[in-house]
Protein backbone atom coordinates (compact mmCIF):
# COMPACT_ATOMS: atom_id res chain seq x y z
CA UNK A 1 0.00 0.00 0.00
CA UNK A 2 1.61 3.58 -0.97
CA UNK A 3 2.70 5.71 1.31
CA UNK A 4 1.56 9.66 1.28
CA UNK A 5 4.99 11.98 0.06
CA UNK A 6 3.88 14.71 1.51
CA UNK A 7 3.22 13.24 5.26
CA UNK A 8 4.21 9.61 5.42
CA UNK A 9 0.28 8.77 6.26
CA UNK A 10 0.31 4.54 5.20
CA UNK A 11 -3.47 4.97 4.48
CA UNK A 12 -5.47 2.54 2.05
CA UNK A 13 -7.06 5.22 0.30
CA UNK A 14 -3.65 6.98 -0.80
CA UNK A 15 -4.54 7.69 -4.27
CA UNK A 16 -2.11 8.95 -7.25
CA UNK A 17 -1.66 12.08 -9.14
CA UNK A 18 0.77 11.82 -12.78
CA UNK A 19 2.35 14.95 -13.23
CA UNK A 20 4.32 15.30 -16.64
CA UNK A 21 4.49 11.76 -16.50
CA UNK A 22 5.79 11.13 -13.07
CA UNK A 23 3.24 9.32 -10.46
CA UNK A 24 3.00 11.16 -6.58
CA UNK A 25 0.84 8.99 -4.31
CA UNK A 26 -1.06 11.35 -1.56
CA UNK A 27 -3.86 10.48 1.28
CA UNK A 28 -5.40 13.61 0.90
CA UNK A 29 -6.05 16.99 -1.10
CA UNK A 30 -4.30 18.77 1.06
CA UNK A 31 -0.91 16.96 0.62
CA UNK A 32 -1.39 16.78 -3.04
CA UNK A 33 -1.72 20.86 -3.08
CA UNK A 34 0.98 21.77 -0.57
CA UNK A 35 3.39 19.18 -2.87
CA UNK A 36 2.53 19.80 -6.02
CA UNK A 37 1.01 23.30 -6.81
CA UNK A 38 2.71 26.09 -7.73
CA UNK A 39 3.51 29.17 -5.73
CA UNK A 40 2.68 32.42 -6.25
CA UNK A 41 5.76 34.42 -7.82
CA UNK A 42 5.23 38.04 -5.73
CA UNK A 43 3.36 36.73 -2.49
CA UNK A 44 4.00 33.20 -2.16
CA UNK A 45 0.91 31.56 -2.13
CA UNK A 46 -0.06 28.04 -3.02
CA UNK A 47 -2.31 28.56 -6.41
CA UNK A 48 -4.88 26.08 -6.19
CA UNK A 49 -7.28 27.95 -8.75
CA UNK A 50 -6.64 28.94 -12.59
CA UNK A 51 -4.12 31.89 -11.47
CA UNK A 52 -1.87 33.96 -13.99
CA UNK A 53 1.23 32.80 -15.47
CA UNK A 54 3.50 35.32 -17.87
CA UNK A 55 6.64 34.48 -19.25
CA UNK A 56 6.95 31.78 -17.19
CA UNK A 57 5.81 32.83 -13.87
CA UNK A 58 2.79 32.27 -12.12
CA UNK A 59 0.48 34.01 -9.93
CA UNK A 60 -2.34 34.02 -7.75
CA UNK A 61 -4.16 37.37 -8.81
CA UNK A 62 -3.88 40.13 -11.29
CA UNK A 63 -2.66 42.03 -7.70
CA UNK A 64 0.06 39.93 -7.25
CA UNK A 65 1.02 40.10 -11.27
CA UNK A 66 0.59 44.01 -11.43
CA UNK A 67 3.24 44.30 -8.28
CA UNK A 68 5.67 42.14 -9.82
CA UNK A 69 5.17 43.92 -13.09
CA UNK A 70 2.47 42.76 -15.77
CA UNK A 71 0.33 45.36 -16.38
CA UNK A 72 -1.81 43.23 -18.77
CA UNK A 73 -3.12 40.51 -15.62
CA UNK A 74 -6.81 40.71 -15.55
CA UNK A 75 -8.42 38.57 -12.88
CA UNK A 76 -11.74 38.65 -14.98
CA UNK A 77 -13.27 40.23 -17.92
Amino acid sequence: MPKCETCGNDYDKCFEVVLGGEGHSFDSFECAIQALAPRCAHCGCRIIGHGIESEGQYYCCAHCAHETGVPAARDRV
